[in-house]
């Protein structure tokens, strides 16, 4: 894929490595000259523009991205670009960083976000995560806020030990996508047998999360 990315400071450049790594073709466009160090992501292609203007970004070819990822630290940057990314150059999957919790609700489908990706949050979730048992724990919100990645870890004395994982009555708008078990991870069949301890991840309309704790008894 080609994935441009707006901002190159250390979260950019980070983004970008990991990428070049992944043998995507990777562009970052920065504002700031001293942030320009080819060297630092030396497979990436540099672009010396500001992201917030129109004419740059055609000049850079934005058109012929398959991604956008706006990384900068300033959050109205990132509407901005989000926003000229879709509805300027109908670039497929816009993913933004958010740096203030407080305007997380901006970034949606009317500023042309796809992934709205909150540090913040996303390090609280994480916590939960790795302490919470029984309880369903929001990991990321996906495609302009319309579904949520949550996961939930069955605990020890779960109703749920050895039944299949067809006896669930999930509700609509909601999907077991994967099963973590110990180091394996587990696409789930229906006649996968569940466990004590066996992390559930599961992608959710927000209405529907807490109808998933009850469907499995927690």
């Amino acid at each position: 894929m080609r994935i441009a990315i707006a901002g190159a400071g250390a979260v950019g450049r980070s983004i970008a490595l990991e990428l070049v790594e992944s043998k995507h073709q990777v562009m970052l466009i920065e504002r700031e000259l001293a942030n320009i160090e080819p060297e630092s992501v030396e497979r990436a292609e540099w672009v010396h523009a500001d992201a917030c203007e129109l004419a740059s970004l055609e000049e850079a070819g934005l058109e012929s991205c398959d991604v956008v990822i706006a990384a900068t630290g300033d959050d109205k940057v990132n509407l901005v670009v989000s926003l000229l990314a879709k509805t300027e150059f109908a670039v497929r999957r816009v993913v933004a960083r958010v740096n203030d919790p407080r305007n997380e609700w901006l970034f949606s489908e009317n500023w042309g976000v796809d992934v709205a990706v909150s540090t913040p949050r996303l390090l609280a979730a994480l916590v939960e995560e790795a302490v919470a048992v029984g309880d369903l724990v929001r990991l990321m919100t996906l495609r302009q806020g319309q579904a949520n990645l949550v996961e939930l870890t069955l605990p020890e004395d779960t109703p749920l030990a050895g039944r299949p994982v067809s006896s669930l009555q999930l509700p609509t708008d909601s999907a077991l996508v994967v099963i973590l078990r110990g180091g394996r991870v587990i696409v789930p069949q229906a006649d996968d047998a569940l466990e004590p301890g066996d992390e559930l991840l599961f992608v959710a309309t927000t209405a529907v999360e807490e109808d998933i704790r009850d469907a499995l008894g927690v």
